[in-house]
């Protein structure tokens, strides 16, 4: 028998029948689900260093278990010296059961490491079913080795549903266990 993620079974099994409840759908494909998940990375310090890019992309890897690749600059800005075609950040994009397993590890053992951890905040949405929450530091994340990080940085994890309101998005990533803030 294949495996399956955790978060993959409990959203079959439970997620699914609770939105049904919730929003009234008739039919299954209506239920909103979880699309996929781009963490992101900008390295504005780059322009001078570009072994830094290198740096986050392995970081990114490391942490998602999917090879990251480096982002280019698409225009030229003088006041940061930044010309067009330049690396400047490192992304990945989960998709399938490597995002369900990235989404477990970062609900069951990064976001409880956080410092003062009271939640995540609800205001993240962008009015048509998807989440950006923002990290500061790299470091809450198991698989990085503290000793071996040359530079504490934050990066950027969106979450695509294929939801159509910001409440049906809230409801599924809830129900995933995302632990929204209590207002």
């Amino acid at each position: 028998m294949a495996y399956t993620p955790r978060l993959k079974e409990e959203y079959k099994s439970r997620v699914i029948a609770a939105l049904k409840e919730e929003y009234g759908y008739k039919n299954v494909m209506q239920v909103p689900k979880l699309e996929k998940i781009v963490v992101s990375r900008g390295v504005g310090a780059a322009v001078s260093d570009k072994k830094l890019v290198d740096y986050a992309v392995d970081e990114l890897t490391k942490i998602t278990g999917q090879k990251a690749v480096s982002t280019i600059s698409k225009k030229d800005v003088a006041s940061f010296k930044l010309r067009k075609g330049m690396p400047i950040g490192a992304k990945v994009t989960l998709r399938g059961e490597r995002m369900y397993e990235f989404l477990d590890r970062l609900i069951t053992s990064s976001l409880p490491r956080v410092r003062d951890f009271g939640g995540i905040k609800a205001t993240g949405f962008d009015g048509r079913g998807n989440y950006n929450l923002g990290v500061l530091e790299q470091i809450i994340f198991p698989e990085i080795d503290i000793d071996k990080v040359n530079k504490i940085s934050g990066m950027d994890i969106t979450f695509v549903t294929s939801a159509k309101t910001d409440k049906e998005a809230k409801s599924l990533l809830s129900e995933l266990g995302l632990p929204f803030k209590k207002n």
